[in-house]
């Protein structure tokens, strides 16, 4: 199943569990837990390193003997938050003294990395694209910004009214230009004034040969799983600006190699000269407050 609804991959205490088996691939998983003030959870990395990720509060993550807190943030709409680097074959325990939501970017990892805080101010802030294809990437876990064995995991964040993993790209045949990885979308989406829930759209699409074809709906709490094929553009409806979390790992050396569609790629050559969208970045390090 390409895309998971809020709900739809539940294995408690986690609300959302995709592993390389029930994938059907080699490397990318990702969790989703929700904990009440007070709440914990213990699982084991087993053969996969992991990132502890805020999206909503903070929380203590202790890892085998050792400890950190991270600060987190209000969500994901507010500020750049820090994380925790978990290595493979560790005992882990997430504690939120306040509550929070929090995920668990994964890969199937064969070197043990040391236990690591990331702080929020270290995250590298790229503002990519122009005009309407104007986004926020993170870039807390790629290979220039972060050591891991096989993860790459960023955030994106698109101002409402824009597109984002536009040209329509893929990553799924090894060689010079591309590097061969699976990637997990998951999303978050910014509410109205008044409270009511917003959504999104994510395209998909494959070759003739390896068929994908969605374009889908999505809102918050949704993953749409992404083994090969060209992905983009994930849409964000006017006044509701667009979250997701971007999970990829492969096989091969870790690197974000990538091809555009030939159909689409001279959009690129369109933003010369288009300003950024203002309202970029969307958040830092620095706590934001938003009307």
């Amino acid at each position: 199943m390409t895309l998971l609804r809020r709900g739809d991959a539940q294995s408690k205490p986690f609300e959302t569990v995709v592993t390389p088996q029930s994938a059907g691939w080699g490397f990318s998983g990702l969790r989703i837990v929700e904990l009440a003030v007070g709440a914990r959870v213990s699982f084991t990395t087993g053969d996969e390193e992991m990132i502890v990720l805020p999206l909503v509060g903070g929380c203590d993550v202790t890892c085998d003997d050792e400890r950190v807190t991270l600060t987190g943030r209000r969500s994901v709409f507010s500020r750049v938050t820090d994380f925790a680097y978990l290595p493979r074959d560790a005992a882990v325990t997430v504690r939120a003294a306040t509550g929070g939501r929090f995920a668990l970017p994964a890969a199937r990892a064969d070197r043990r990395l040391p236990f690591r805080y990331g702080p929020a101010e270290d995250v590298p802030v790229e503002l990519r694209g122009a005009g309407q294809a104007s986004r926020q990437v993170n870039n807390f876990c790629t290979p220039d910004s972060f050591d891991a064995d096989r993860l790459i995991a960023v955030e994106v964040l698109t101002p409402g009214g824009n597109w984002s993993s536009y040209p329509p790209h893929k990553h799924d045949a090894p060689g010079e230009s591309e590097t061969a990885l699976e990637e997990i979308y998951y999303f978050e989406v910014a509410g109205s004034p008044s409270g009511a829930a917003g959504a999104g759209y994510q395209r998909v699409y494959g070759h003739p040969d390896r068929p994908i074809d969605i374009c889908a709906e999505v809102r918050s709490g949704d993953v749409v799983l992404i083994p090969y094929g060209w992905h983009g553009p994930s849409m964000a409806a006017p006044g509701y600006d667009l979250y997701y979390l971007n999970v990829m790992a492969g096989p091969g050396e870790r690197k974000w190699l990538f091809s555009d569609d030939p159909a689409h790629a001279w959009v690129r050559g369109t933003w010369t000269g288009q300003a950024m969208d203002p309202r970029l970045p969307l958040t830092s390090a620095t706590e934001r407050r938003r009307p």
